[in-house]
């Protein structure tokens, strides 16, 4: 049976499967622009001034306890003993304090910085980055005093447990907060806490040695591309391939 055609005032033909497809390359890229997702970083801060500080009350002088106020609602706990930190996230320090992260420590004298990195994914934050400085108790100073190496930490956030998901040696990845990113975006809200280990991303330096930690390499789909610079805020990422209109052209107008 002939198939219709459409005639145009100019005289071009047209067959209906052509326009079928045309329109329908139109809709789908409408809907896929609907659905695209949009993950972004912001920033607070864990500096005393910004926080509510107070004594551990463990009878240590130097333990204290940071209560510092967060994205969404959720606060940031940041414990110091012994010159060591660890750092948690919940709608309340009793909340944070029940999380896997709040008994996550770091073996050498640590510390953080006071700047925090939020990832969100249409404005619900998923994960934090933080970098922590940990002494290198084999490699001092000209005083003997051991050298602070910086690492990047990855820690995934609720709805779930709250721990780390990745470490990211700074000195020997020029691109750290990338990875760090790119880590926390792939695979944060997915990891399962206390069954999956925590992956060291991209080349392992002295930090991640000291810790007999190696690391690991991701499928191509991860950490091949560089994520968004640093100095970018927000990457749109859509979830539905479109597929060419030449494609859908070809495969219905046959």
């Amino acid at each position: 049976m002939r198939v219709p055609q459409l005639r145009l005032a100019s005289g071009m033909n047209i067959r209906p499967g052509i326009v079928l497809s045309a329109l329908f390359c139109a809709c789908f890229g409408l809907i896929s622009a609907a659905n695209a997702q949009t993950f972004g970083s912001s920033y607070t801060s864990t500096a005393p001034k910004d926080c509510r500080v107070k004594s551990a009350g463990n009878g240590v002088d130097d333990s204290t306890i940071r209560v510092c106020p967060g994205k969404a609602g959720l606060v940031v706990v940041i414990s110091e003993d012994d010159l060591r930190e660890a750092v948690s996230v919940g709608r309340s320090r009793a909340a944070a304090d029940k999380e896997p992260a709040a008994q996550s420590w770091f073996g050498p004298f640590n510390s953080t910085t006071n700047t925090l990195e939020w990832r969100a994914l249409d404005g619900k934050p998923f994960a934090i980055i933080q970098r922590w400085h940990i002494a290198d108790n084999a490699d001092q100073d000209k005083d003997g005093r051991p050298i602070a190496k910086p690492m990047l930490a990855v820690t995934r956030l609720a709805p779930g447990p709250v721990c780390h998901v990745a470490y990211i040696d700074v000195k020997a990845n020029p691109n750290a907060n990338e990875l760090a990113r790119k880590a926390a975006d792939e695979s944060a809200r997915n990891f399962k806490c206390g069954k999956e280990e925590v992956k060291v991303i991209g080349a392992s330096g002295r930090t991640s040695a000291r810790f007999g930690l190696r690391s690991t390499t991701l499928g191509q789909s991860h950490f091949i591309a560089a994520a968004a610079p640093a100095s970018a805020t927000t990457t749109a990422v859509a979830p539905i391939a479109i597929l060419p209109c030449w494609v859908a052209v070809s495969s219905l107008a046959l």
